[in-house]
């Protein structure tokens, strides 16, 4: 009796087990489709950039298959980064993403920490309100900043538009806000007992701060500085609003207005340029990907 139960019991399990591996099959079929899918669409135009930069002018205006380059050539890269200008829109772009990182940083791990861990009245709301204003479109705050400069030239005489170091003033208000809110988080996840252990033998709040959380927030502070720079690097509404003249101008802005004269576009170069433009990001982002998953997911679980 004991024998046909387990054998009842087996072959009653049995297709339930098999069915179990049979719905985990299809979950990894249905997984790699949804993933060639992705990969398909997000490296579709970076695929057909860097066709379109081996092609000369020529051969892009020539009806052929775009897809595929009949004479390669590196004429457009060499051409390219040996002008002036382009040289001068990625130097104004390598000091203005440095500076407003820093900046970033200054400003927001202090705030941050000040707003996860010393406890005020109204904190939690400034929290939350310093994440909303994050929310607020720049296509909507750009119109407002420009007026604010403009009075500011009438009253002090002082001129901030045309200039690439207004660029440093402008960026931080759309990086500050969401780089405190990932410090937040991330400083929230930290355990209470290492500032109360920290306050107990003597040490202040900024001691706190910068010999305890900052190297145990290592990962958050990379993802903060990762998304500051991003934002610094691809910029391209303010940058376009707030700076006319060739020598101010920043790369993804300088590679459109230089490159593309009336009606006539450069597409070689201009493709070139976006993919040389997209690689100090790209370096980063691989390097550093894990940190950047990290940092942003920090205080998801924070009870």
């Amino acid at each position: 009796m004991t024998a046909a139960v387990t054998t009842n019991s087996a072959s009653a399990a049995g297709p339930r087990y098999g069915s179990m591996s049979n719905d985990r099959k299809w979950a990894l079929r249905w997984s790699y489709f949804f993933l060639i899918l992705f990969a398909i669409f997000f490296l579709t135009p970076p695929i057909y950039m860097l066709i379109t930069s081996l092609k000369t002018s020529q051969e892009i205006s020539a009806i052929t298959n775009p897809w595929w380059v009949y004479n390669p050539t590196l004429d457009n890269y060499r051409e390219l980064l040996s002008s002036n200008q382009y040289q001068r829109f990625f130097l104004n772009s390598s000091i203005v993403t440095i500076c407003v990182v820093t900046i970033t940083m200054l400003i927001s791990v202090p705030a941050a920490f000040a707003l996860s861990r010393m406890k005020f009245w109204g904190s939690t709301i400034l929290g939350m309100g310093v994440f909303l204003t994050y929310l607020i479109p720049e296509t909507l705050l750009f119109i407002p900043l420009f007026k604010m400069m403009a009075v500011f030239n009438e009253i002090t005489g002082i001129t901030l538009i045309n200039r690439w170091w207004v660029l440093l003033i402008l960026y931080p208000t759309l990086t500050v806000p969401f780089t405190t809110w990932i410090m937040i988080g991330y400083f929230a996840s930290i355990p209470k007992e290492l500032d109360e252990a920290a306050l107990i033998d003597g040490a202040n709040w900024w001691q706190t701060l910068t010999k305890i959380f900052i190297p145990v927030a290592l990962p958050g502070l990379i993802a903060a500085m990762i998304f500051a720079f991003t934002v610094s690097w691809a910029q391209f509404l303010y940058p376009l609003a707030f700076t006319t003249s060739e020598s101010q101008l920043v790369l993804p802005v300088g590679i459109i207005t230089t490159l593309i004269k009336g009606d006539v576009f450069n597409w070689g170069q201009i493709m070139t340029g976006a993919l040389l433009g997209a690689a100090p990001p790209l370096i980063i982002y691989a390097f550093l990907m894990d940190y950047y998953i990290a940092g942003l997911t920090a205080g998801a679980t924070k009870g």
